[in-house]
């Protein structure tokens, strides 16, 4: 199937929903709930523009899969069942280094070099998968899954590693500025959950990616105009992604209503589904992910910190292995001579303070 007809029939389903109100992101449901679509034999969840193109079915099962791998788990599609399409973009690909005589250059076992080679436009394969519904001899699913965490927790850490700027109002709304690049929110006691609380900071959070700063998207449109409502279908995609991965659940009421603007873009230029749900991933890896990038961020200036003491001026204290974690014994040096000992196997560097995340002193 063509990209733009994939791209128009998807379109096509979400005006209708979002007419009825029953778009993916118009529908509420509840915290530890599974919802976006998933590979139960992979263990891996769809992306991009196949979230929507799986949500959009209909089926109340969050699990897809391939017709061979069903039969290689011992599932069985049921006869006359109709496949779901969904697509994949492939942006690079690896091509042979060529010499000044156009032929391909040879490594060292006579082998092609090859080159990873970013794609003007993507390479676009389409497969057909199932739902579980479809599918017999699949195990039920489960009424909840399991957490090895805690979502409001996560939310709260994932909100403190962005170190995005939130002030907090009695009787103000949500809303993103990025003249100023601050996150504006109602006060916590103003809503009823811990959890929608975080849902909407989330939301916010999606919009404070679009910084120049981070993801570069085009923010500079007023409230309510068509541009603002291209970044909020980006924003509300990228809140379902993202509760659904937390696990908090999602309330679509806590989110502004753009059902007419979205309906004229789709219908105008359908495209822009793909465009939006490929931003909405950005965002939502993004957000997944600060933790992890803070950490680096934080490792990499401890270590600009050290690699700015000249080697030659860095001291250490050493200490013999048989005073590591015990009591130290008392060592003495005549008087007025410094000690100097050459520092063996059997023996560990100690530092003496603490200097920017690592122990390290440096001559004054």
């Amino acid at each position: 199937m063509d990209k733009s007809d994939f791209a128009r029939r998807l379109a096509d389903k979400l005006i209708e929903q979002l007419k009825d109100g029953t778009a993916p992101w118009q529908q509420p449901w509840e915290a530890g709930q599974i919802l976006s679509p998933y590979n139960p034999t992979t263990g891996n969840r769809y992306r991009g523009v196949n979230v929507m193109a799986l949500m959009v079915t209909g089926h109340g099962d969050p699990r897809w899969m391939t017709y061979r791998q069903a039969q290689a788990q011992g599932w069985q599609v049921r006869a006359g069942e109709k496949g779901t399409q969904i697509q994949h973009w492939i942006w690079e690909e690896a091509r042979a280094r060529l010499g000044r005589d156009g032929q391909p250059e040879l490594d060292n076992a006579g082998k092609p070099i090859k080159d990873i080679v970013r794609l003007s436009r993507p390479k676009v394969l389409v497969a057909a998968v199932f739902n579980a519904d479809q599918i017999d001899g699949i195990p039920e699913l489960e009424s909840s899954r399991r957490l090895e965490w805690d979502p409001v927790e996560k939310a709260e850490r994932l909100l403190n590693a962005s170190e995005a700027k939130i002030q907090h109002s009695q009787g103000g709304g949500a809303f993103y500025r990025p003249l100023s690049d601050t996150i504006h929110l109602p006060s916590r006691e103003r809503f009823e959950k811990a959890a929608a609380y975080y849902a909407t900071a989330l939301h916010e959070l999606g919009h404070w990616t679009g910084h120049r700063k981070r993801l570069n998207r085009d923010l500079d449109h007023p409230f309510g105009s068509e541009g603002y409502a291209r970044e909020e279908l980006r924003a509300e995609i990228a809140s379902l992604i993202l509760e659904s991965e937390l696990g908090l659940g999602y309330d679509p009421g806590q989110h502004a209503g753009y059902v007419d603007h979205w309906v004229k873009i789709l219908t105008d230029t359908p495209q822009e589904i793909l465009y939006a749900a490929a931003e909405a991933e950005k965002i939502s890896e993004y957000v997944l992910t600060i933790e992890q990038k803070r950490e680096v961020s934080q490792t990499q200036e401890t270590t600009g910190v050290k690699e700015q003491i000249p080697h030659e001026e860095r001291t250490y204290l050493d200490v013999p292995y048989d005073e590591r974690g015990g009591k130290r014994k008392k060592r003495s040096a005549p008087s007025g001579t410094r000690s100097k000992r050459r520092v063996t196997s059997d023996q560990v560097l100690t530092p003496r303070r603490w200097q920017s995340g690592k122990y390290e002193i440096s001559k004054q």
